[in-house]
């Protein structure tokens, strides 16, 4: 089977159907959706107990990274993606479309492939970079729910439970610097993505930088992190991620980064 596409709920109401919908409307069928309840009582988990649609299955967990180390354990395919609840693929031939450069890619294993992001918030589409350098490492890596990652990647390295924010951003950047994994940019939108979730609150700030410099400091030398750090300031980064979070500025400032990235989406 080529792709598994993981999406964890608990009481996910009438966003899970709208998620599961963008899934089921693929040209690509070659997937199985693998969907870990975390113990819902709102009814929106009772007509995929027994589906044929979905595996299911439920079991406690201690959080959304818990519950993909789980569902990742139970995924078949070869490639995972991570779909949440409310989020959804950019458009009915996502999977056709990855599935096409898995296969030019040949048999090199592991791999990340990921492709840009459509803001709810915004309406623009987020410009990913096509490399991931180390200083893409450390500014902004791309959505999590526009990478796919090689199953074994997954499995090797299980999302780390001491970070509630970041674990995500943390096993990325295990895939680059101790998973060799080969990264491949896909140059269109995988996924339609919500935000405002946990991990975005104003309240959870103070934890977000502090995971993000523990992670960083894990995998990036003092001298790559004084260098990272200066360019931050110097390009402006604070007064960027206000652009970027404007539903008026956002699409022309995407736009730009595309122009700086050199690349055209296909």
């Amino acid at each position: 089977m080529r792709f598994s596409i993981v999406t964890v709920a608990l009481n996910p109401g009438n966003k899970l159907q709208k998620t599961l919908d963008s899934v089921f409307c693929q040209t690509c069928t070659d997937y199985e959706v693998v969907l870990k309840d975390g113990g819902s009582t709102d009814g929106s988990m009772d007509k995929w107990r027994d589906g044929k649609q979905v595996r299911f299955f439920g079991m406690p967990d201690k959080g959304i990274y818990d519950a993909m180390n789980q569902a990742v354990q139970q995924a078949e395919g070869d490639f995972v993606l991570f779909l949440n609840c409310g989020d959804t693929l950019a458009d009915r031939r996502v999977l056709e479309r990855v599935a096409e450069q898995i296969d030019r890619a040949g048999e090199h294993m592991p791999l990340v492939l990921y492709g840009d992001t459509v803001s709810a918030g915004t309406g623009a589409t987020i410009a990913s970079p096509p490399k991931i350098t180390g200083f893409t490492c450390y500014r902004n890596i791309p959505c999590h729910q526009s990478c796919f990652y090689s199953r074994d990647l997954c499995r090797e390295k299980p999302y780390d439970l001491q970070y509630r924010i970041r674990a995500d951003y943390d096993h990325f950047l295990w895939c680059r610097y101790k998973g060799g994994a080969d990264f491949r940019y896909l140059n269109f939108p995988v996924s339609a993505y919500e935000g405002g979730g946990y991990s975005e609150s104003r309240e959870n700030g103070e934890r977000d930088r502090r995971e993000h410099r523990l992670i960083t400091g894990e995998y990036m030398s003092p001298s790559e992190l004084f260098c990272y750090r200066a360019a931050m300031v110097l390009t402006l980064a604070p007064l960027r991620r206000r652009i970027a979070g404007s539903r008026l500025l956002a699409g022309g400032y995407q736009r730009l980064k595309r122009v700086l990235y050199g690349g055209r989406r296909k």
